[in-house]
């Protein structure tokens, strides 16, 4: 009697010798016993200039074909519907084993239904190679639900096909029905359809957590950060509390209040804006450290102009006020501007406001500017 060694996939082995022989053909199984290299490998570097050793591993896949007449209905699919030899050899290469689908029965209604929504070219690739499992997948209970089911959330085939780019695995049929408790509880909150919209486009994945979980993030903005229901941030201040731990928060709270900050200043700060709390704990204390020690500023000004905060220190915020510095000295600006205004300017706004037109005048201004910025 024979003592079984080991278990591997489907087969039992018996010795190292069939233990070897059995991994070696698991891995070469492009090659047949007799050494032969499996028919789709040439097939895929002459059809779709695959490498070889890409070819290899994809006819790996696909050694149950026995001929390449289904391959080639499939390749001319893929070619009538608009797409070039690079983005099928794209698809081919992560889903080899379409080459092996049927044309009309699974390919076509699929392929028709992303169409539909606008999608083509490398885009529709974009969604197919982000969700390999797209084309197993039932098309009437998974695809077209999930699909209807977004035109309600995001009202248009446009956003659809931003959110799918964003989340491909949005299209199936159970996340739809985690995602619909989730809305039903926002529209409870008073929050509008406009801003659910935003919030699928921005993190789809919001809406797939436990309704529970989600109904503690609702209060926890309502408590903790003291945002209302009603307000323009409430959505905000939800992504922000969903992104991060409740000690990361606390963490994030003891940076401000080091600096001087009270609760309140914090508050009134995620009220204005909540992403504020997002920051690096780097950029936080860079910020704080830069505005209330060097300039002087106030925790209570901060907290009511939050976007100084928001902004690059490097990039944008030291630049604008080396600019903003050498015209007050001297004395090129009638008017006094705040550094809040100079920084969340546009760039060419503040380029054509503040730099090019006092080039001439005084060449220090364009030069601090282009200098800082380096």
């Amino acid at each position: 009697m024979m003592v079984k060694l080991c278990r591997y996939g489907n087969r039992e082995f018996y010795s190292l010798s069939d233990l070897r022989c059995g991994l070696q053909y698991s891995t070469s199984s492009a090659t047949d016993r007799l050494g032969k290299t499996h028919f789709m490998v040439d097939y895929l570097v002459n059809s779709l200039r695959f490498s070889r050793e890409a070819a290899v591993s994809a006819s790996t896949k696909v050694t149950h074909l026995k001929s390449t007449h289904n391959p080639d209905l499939v390749l001319n699919f893929f070619k009538q519907s608009g797409l070039d030899k690079t983005h099928v050899r794209n698809i081919i290469s992560l889903i080899p084993r379409l080459l092996s689908s049927n044309v009309d029965k699974t390919l076509k209604p699929k392929m028709r239904v992303l169409q539909d929504l606008g999608l083509s070219g490398s885009d529709l690739v974009e969604v197919i190679t982000s969700n390999p499992s797209f084309f197993k997948r039932g098309l009437d209970t998974h695809i077209v639900p999930s699909i209807d089911f977004l035109k309600t959330i995001v009202r248009s085939d446009e956003n659809v096909v931003k959110a799918i780019k964003k989340k491909t695995w949005l299209l199936s049929s159970n996340n739809t029905k985690r995602m619909q408790p989730n809305v039903v509880i926002l529209q409870k909150c008073g929050i509008s359809k406009e801003k659910i919209e935003k919030l699928v486009l921005r993190t789809p994945r919001r809406l797939l957590q436990n309704p529970k979980w989600l109904e503690d993030i609702v209060l926890r903005v309502e408590n903790q950060l003291g945002i209302p229901r009603n307000s323009a941030m409430f959505s905000y201040g939800i992504d922000v509390l969903a992104s991060m731990s409740k000690a990361t928060l606390e963490f994030k709270y003891e940076i401000f209040k080091s600096f001087g900050w009270s609760e309140s200043d914090i508050i009134t700060m995620a009220r204005n804006l909540p992403f504020c709390l997002s920051l690096s704990e780097v950029k936080i204390r860079n910020g704080l450290t830069f505005f209330m020690k060097e300039l002087g500023y106030e925790p209570g000004y901060l907290a009511s102009h939050p976007k100084l905060l928001m902004h690059s220190l490097e990039k944008r915020v030291l630049p604008r006020n080396a600019v903003l510095k050498v015209l007050k000295e001297k004395n090129l600006i009638r008017t006094n501007p705040s550094l809040c205004y100079i920084v969340c300017l546009p760039e060419s706004k503040f380029m054509e406001e503040f730099v090019l037109q006092y080039k001439d005048v005084t060449p220090d201004v364009y030069e601090a500017y282009i200098n800082v910025k380096r």
